[in-house]
């Protein structure tokens, strides 16, 4: 899988590239990634990427004309042809649609290449959204100063679940979000007791149909307490 990151700080993604899951998976062939500078796509003195918003606001826009060229660039062909080989488009905005393991499950399957466009400012030229993205993403109901942190999340959630990358793929399995409307059920390690507190005793034994039954009350029962609105 490639994902293109189209961003005004390119230097940014240096630390989210080096550690963790994503090196890994770059290191093993499993995921490329190409940052692209947007300021190559201007045509100005000042290499300028934003203007101020039609109909007055605080603070300045993104403009469309270099995002619209970068993509076309990166992806030399029509829409229709770009999108039947799997390569999407997509604008990182507090305004889409919440990105989810389900959005990264589709990406990892579906997508051999992900070009995530960062915005800045106020956001985006409206034009962009309506012609360009094949689809908005948000990851949270939060603002951020930027789209990089949000791709490097994206990157990180998407790559763990290519194959081979996490070394076991059964640890995907079974994470929160995996299980439709469940958290993950809690998890201990040695020692079995710590400053008093012991692990469960059905964890120390080796009856494996308890254990499974032990831990789906208590994925419920922590998805219950933590994130109800998951069950409804």
């Amino acid at each position: 899988m490639r994902f293109h990151l189209l961003t005004i700080f390119p230097d940014f993604f240096q630390g989210p590239l080096s550690h963790g899951v994503v090196a890994r998976a770059r290191d093993a062939g499993k995921l490329e990634v190409a940052i692209h500078d947007l300021r190559q796509w201007t045509h100005d003195r000042h290499r300028t990427v934003d203007d101020r918003c039609f109909g007055g606001g605080a603070g300045m826009l993104m403009k469309p004309a270099p995002i619209f060229e970068a993509v076309e660039s990166v992806f030399a062909v029509s829409r229709e042809e770009r999108l039947a080989k799997g390569q999407r488009v997509v604008l990182l905005t507090p305004q889409g649609p919440l990105f989810t393991q389900a959005t990264a499950r589709r990406y990892a399957a579906e997508c051999p290449e992900l070009l995530l466009i960062c915005g800045r400012y106020e956001g985006v030229d409206e034009r962009v959204a309506e012609y360009l993205a094949d689809e908005e993403l948000s990851i949270g109901d939060y603002v951020l100063s930027g789209g990089e942190l949000a791709a490097a999340i994206v990157m990180d959630a998407t790559a763990r679940l290519l194959p081979g990358v996490l070394g076991n793929d059964e640890s995907a399995v079974d994470e929160s979000f995996e299980q439709a409307g469940l958290l993950d059920y809690p998890q201990w390690t040695r020692p079995a007791e710590f400053r008093g507190w012991e692990v469960p005793e059905v964890l120390q034994g080796g009856n494996h149909a308890e254990i499974r039954k032990w831990r789906a009350g208590a994925a419920r029962a922590k998805t219950l307490r933590n994130r109800p609105d998951l069950l409804k």
